[in-house]
C-alpha cells in the first residue's frame, strides 16, 4: 500500500513504515503529524485518485527528525566585470514516520 500526498507544495509518494523527508513542518520530535491532502491512494489491486485530493482520507506520522540538508554553494560572475558573489543555501526539513492511512476528520498540519 502507498500513498501521494501533498505537503508544503510538494508531492510525496510514501508507504507505511517508510520515513519521509518533507518540507519543515512545526512541531517536536515524537509529535503526531496528520495530513489530509492525499492525491492518490493503492491498496493491493484497488486505486483510488483524488479529482484533486480524495475527501476523508488523512495519513499519520510522527516527527522522527527535525533537520537541515545538505548546503547547496550559489557561485554568479560576470566575465571581465571584476564581480563574484558566492551564497549558500540549506533547506530545512522535517522526516516523518508514516504509521497509518485513515478515513475520518484530518487536521491539517
Amino acid at each position: 500500500m502507498y500513498v501521494v500526498f501533498q505537503s508544503g507544495g510538494r508531492q510525496y509518494q510514501a508507504k507505511l513504515g517508510t520515513v519521509v523527508k518533507v518540507e519543515r513542518i512545526p512541531g517536536s520530535v515524537g509529535d503526531r503529524v496528520t495530513l489530509d491532502r492525499i492525491l492518490l491512494c493503492a491498496r493491493e489491486d484497488q486505486v483510488e485518485v483524488g479529482r484533486p485530493l480524495l475527501d476523508g482520507l488523512a495519513v499519520q506520522g510522527r516527527i522522527v527528525e527535525q533537520g537541515r540538508g545538505k548546503k547547496i554553494l550559489i557561485l554568479k560572475h560576470k566575465r571581465r566585470k571584476d564581480y563574484r558573489k558566492r551564497q549558500g543555501h540549506r533547506q530545512a526539513y522535517t522526516a516523518l514516520l508514516i504509521e497509518s492511512v485513515a478515513r475520518g476528520a484530518a487536521e491539517q498540519a
